[in-house]
């Protein structure tokens, strides 16, 4: 029998998958589809202190070998998700990483004290690639010492494990991983999006700018998880292009504990699922009785 179970933060998931965060709306959306029970750990929308409008359409663009995303942020706001969505997640007894960002540390400090600890909740994802607006709107994920110092203000006001959701978008992205290790943080995510245009030929102007995501990303994604895990002791969510249970392994072998889906299920919405039948497969053709035999087998 293969057990896809694995621990994170000392809590039990029945296996590695997650949704990457803004994928699967607040949960309910996908059960018209398949249970929300199929997931290890359900991660949700990125939440603020205050619900936020997002920006105009478009917000999505889809190119050849991925998609690009411009939804702002667009949320219901921390107090609406718990008192409106939480309780669908304890009826179902799934396991959540909850993440959230700001657009100042105070606003990430706010967040976190307002998140209260509930066994379902595995950890707080700080989305790190927001715009810094006390800084010129510089990503706060774009430099070690901003990384630092803001994930030692969230660690002060919560007991629940941080987990640091980092931006590509750097020079060196273990030092990044390592001032997020030095400053208490519990877990790493890597990656997210790229930053991404697309123009229009026939309107002759800018279609859209956001978050590129999907294959092309999945190299670049793994060579961050891959580099990261030899260098930085912390459990590691591997993102960024995953489309098959091929990719999914390979993040798992590149040093990822558990990994994320994404656009993938923009395309097929049942790809999560997909996956985890695939894992189970391979692991009964290799006669792997234990996910964490795949779990960094390629630094060995």
């Amino acid at each position: 029998m293969e057990n896809l179970f694995i621990t994170l933060f000392e809590k039990a998931m029945k296996n590695p998958l997650m949704n990457a965060s803004g994928t699967l709306g607040y949960g309910k959306e996908i059960t018209k589809l398949w249970s929300i029970k199929t997931l290890g750990a359900y991660v949700t929308k990125g939440l603020s202190i205050r619900p936020h409008h997002g920006n105009p359409p478009p917000r999505i663009w889809e190119e050849k070998e991925g998609m690009i995303n411009s939804i702002g942020l667009q949320n219901i706001g921390i107090e609406r998700f718990f008192s409106e969505y939480f309780p669908f997640f304890k009826r179902n007894r799934v396991p959540i990483i909850v993440n959230f960002f700001g657009f100042t540390e105070e606003e990430y400090v706010a967040c976190a004290r307002k998140i209260e600890p509930h066994p379902l909740i595995i950890g707080l994802e700080m989305n790190l690639s927001c715009p810094n607006i006390q800084k010129g709107g510089i990503s706060f994920g774009k430099e070690a010492g901003s990384v630092y110092e803001i994930i030692k203000k969230v660690k002060a006001v919560t007991t629940i494990p941080v987990i640091a959701k980092l931006t590509p978008e750097v020079k060196n992205i273990i030092e990044v991983s390592r001032a997020a290790y030095e400053a208490g943080a519990d877990g790493l995510t890597l990656i997210n999006t790229m930053p991404a245009l697309a123009v229009d030929a026939k309107t002759k102007r800018v279609s859209i700018q956001g978050g590129f995501s999907g294959p092309s990303l999945k190299p670049i994604a793994l060579k961050a998880v891959y580099s990261v895990s030899k260098e930085v002791p912390l459990p590691i969510i591997g993102v960024g292009g995953i489309m098959d249970y091929t990719d999914a392994i390979a993040f798992l072998m590149a040093g990822a504990t558990a990994v994320q889906v994404g656009t993938a299920t923009f395309i097929d919405p049942y790809t999560i699922p997909r996956i985890i039948q695939g894992i189970k497969g391979y692991m009964k053709a290799c006669k792997m009785t234990s996910i964490t035999q795949i779990t960094g087998c390629v630094h060995e």
